[in-house]
């Protein structure tokens, strides 16, 4: 079989003529696409720089804006240049189903993450008590969040177990209560007691004088009754303070000639 030559160069200048103009405009609406990019990326860094958004989340938003429109516009190209691209599409959409199904854990912290940058359930820095562990925030990033304990030891805890769970913030309010009871036997008098209490409540300077501090009986059992201390301390070094205050408290009942049960 003999090649046609004539035919086979009056294809070539047939696909040049009707794809060289589409391939022109595409390579134009490119530069000119990732050019509008470029600025509407700084736009939306300095908006969320200026909203004080939280630098991780920041970050996150500006690059999946841009890769999100990057995307759309070279399938735009492609479409200009009279590329089809539906094969294209159904295997990114093949390939995005998989990687869901596999990484379903992963990506359920992820979105837990955002929505913790955004609502702002605690911060670094705040005091929180989850998974039966307590301490404070150093880290806060999109799967995960890092927790010191008070007695120094680091907890990475998924943020999709932070986001399905309790989380109770201890310093958010900035200041807590604190509790303390004290059993007495029935001998001690009771405004004896009260008085030596509140001078010790006076006498730490850690104790908040508002909300007022409350003293009083919140039980009574066979062979004692229960005097219950109520004061307000700083949420931060909130253990401190309850060192420092029963220290006090024992000190001022000896002073005052109470003895404790047992002593």
């Amino acid at each position: 079989m003999k090649w046609d030559w004539e035919k086979f160069w009056d294809r070539i200048q047939s696909l040049v003529v009707t794809y060289t103009p589409k391939i022109l405009i595409a390579g134009i609406v490119l530069i000119v696409g990732f050019w509008l990019i470029r600025i509407l990326n700084r736009w939306v860094k300095g908006v969320l720089k200026g909203k004080r958004v939280n630098a991780t989340l920041r970050y996150f938003l500006q690059n999946l804006i841009a890769i999100s429109l990057q995307v759309l516009l070279i399938v735009m190209a492609l479409q200009i240049a009279g590329i089809q691209v539906t094969f294209l599409s159904a295997i990114i959409a093949g390939i995005t189903v998989a990687a869901g199904l596999a990484l379903s854990g992963t990506l359920q912290n992820f979105v837990s993450g955002i929505l913790i940058l955004f609502l702002k359930p605690y911060r670094v820095g705040d005091n929180i008590n989850t998974q039966g562990q307590e301490g404070t925030v150093t880290a806060i990033q999109l799967f995960y969040t890092t927790v010191l304990t008070f007695d120094n030891k680091t907890i990475i805890v998924p943020n999709g177990q932070l986001s399905n769970n309790v989380v109770i913030n201890l310093s958010r309010e900035g200041k807590r209560r604190l509790d303390i009871e004290i059993k007495l036997s029935y001998g001690v008098d009771i405004a004896q007691a009260k008085s030596a209490l509140s001078e010790s409540i006076h006498s730490a300077k850690e104790i908040l004088p508002e909300p007022t501090a409350r003293i009083g009986i919140s039980a009574l059992e066979p062979d004692r009754y229960v005097m219950m201390v109520n004061v307000w301390v700083d949420a931060h070094g909130f253990y401190d303070t309850r060192l420092i205050l029963l220290e006090k408290i024992i000190t001022g009942l000896k002073n005052a000639g109470i003895k404790l049960p047992g002593m």
